[in-house]
């Protein structure tokens, strides 16, 4: 075995040579003087190496007890190798919950509308890497995981249902990726407040949407947002569809708007009538210059607040909570559609863009029931015009 004195007796030769300790352990000396320690043992049937260090920073008691360590390791059946490496992850952040988590995000996020995108961003950053970031995730239990999203339940029991799924997925990556073993989610169900279904408050009943239009029409606010509250139960789009429509995509001549859904990832055509082209000729007046039809308040170069329509909705009197959203202009046109103009049901959900297989098992088509579609959207826009000059 080797001793202080020994060690420093060594002289370097032309070739690098080992002097050995016991139980696999051995100084190396290199012929620039260096000298490491090292430590051969088996694992698996492998024969491997492990590095505990440099003499004289690791002194020869020191590189004992790291051997000790390694010897334990290996009759708890671990890899000293595998293990150190753990431990410098652990270190550097990269077994992190935050880490794994904005891995994560940066993977599925370039699949998501921007929307989507910024909501979970928001949600990580406020509401969960705060208290789960800094430890390591495959030490996360159910509990830990559950005092975060009871904190956001406090606000929003659908929000907390989110992050709840958000977080699942977060483990679920960590687990493809080798950085834990276990999902504490699935734990969690039955621990939250339970979840009620609702709807986006809609007015479907004739008689108040032609108040609601009448309102629209002698709204004194913003220009652009009037024009985007007069084609909205025209359209009857989703919000963030309506508020980033772009010029380019908008035909005015052929009375078409053509654009990409980035929330489904289908493209879609809405039929104008020509009620719509009319508002949006006078609007192009304004806003033709710049890409979206319904510039944003402070920066024409951005679209519109994602905001605006249910905060006119209120400034006019609807409460947005219980009478009508912007949202709520799609129930509006897909109940009167069907139970007033008798619609046909599959041509509404396909101008709602609705992914709804068909008897032959194919989901939305952009130009099925074109014809009928473009015929409902001028007997919906006629009746619309109806509903407002009826008192």
């Amino acid at each position: 075995m080797l001793t202080d004195a020994a060690i420093r007796r060594l002289k370097p030769k032309e070739k690098t040579f080992k002097i050995s300790d016991a139980f696999g352990m051995y100084l190396e000396v290199s012929p620039n003087g260096s000298m490491h320690w090292r430590m051969k043992y088996r694992f698996g049937g492998k024969e491997n190496r492990y590095s505990i260090g440099r003499y004289p920073i690791i002194t020869l008691a020191m590189a004992r007890t790291k051997r000790d360590e390694v010897l334990r390791l290996l009759a708890e059946g671990i890899d000293p190798n595998q293990h150190k490496k753990m431990l410098q992850q652990v270190e550097s952040g990269e077994d992190n919950f935050e880490h794994v988590a904005w891995e994560w995000y940066t993977k599925r996020s370039a699949g998501w509308a921007p929307s989507t995108a910024n909501k979970i961003k928001r949600r990580l950053e406020v509401d969960i890497l705060p208290y789960l970031g800094a430890k390591p995730i495959a030490e996360i239990l159910a509990p830990d995981l559950l005092k975060v999203i009871q904190r956001i339940e406090t606000r929003s029991v659908d929000t907390a249902y989110r992050a709840l799924e958000e977080c699942g997925q977060i483990f679920r990556y960590g687990m493809a990726i080798g950085k834990n073993i276990h999902d504490p989610a699935p734990a969690l169900r039955g621990a939250l407040t339970k979840r009620t279904k609702s709807h986006f408050a809609a007015i479907t009943e004739p008689k108040k949407v032609g108040e609601l239009l009448r309102a629209i029409d002698s709204f004194n606010g913003s220009f652009v947002v009037k024009c985007a509250l007069q084609l909205a139960p025209m359209f009857f789009v989703r919000p963030g569809e309506l508020r980033t429509a772009k010029w380019a995509d908008m035909d005015l001549e052929n009375g078409e708007w053509r654009y990409f859904i980035t929330k489904t990832k289908q493209d879609h055509i809405v039929s104008l009538s020509k009620q719509a082209i009319a508002i949006l000729e006078e609007l192009k007046q304004l806003t033709g210059q710049y890409e979206h039809v319904f510039i944003g308040g402070r920066d024409p170069k951005r679209p519109m607040s994602d905001a605006a329509i249910n905060a006119a909705l209120r400034r006019m009197g609807f409460d947005t909570k219980t009478e009508m959203t912007g949202h709520g202009f799609r129930a509006m046109a897909r109940t009167i559609l069907h139970e007033r103009l008798k619609m046909d049901r599959d041509v509404i959900e396909h101008q709602l863009a609705h992914r709804v297989p068909d008897a032959l098992g194919a989901a939305y088509n952009r130009t099925r029931f074109i014809e009928q579609r473009q015929e409902m959207m001028k007997v919906w826009a006629d009746y619309l015009d109806e509903l407002k000059n009826s008192k």
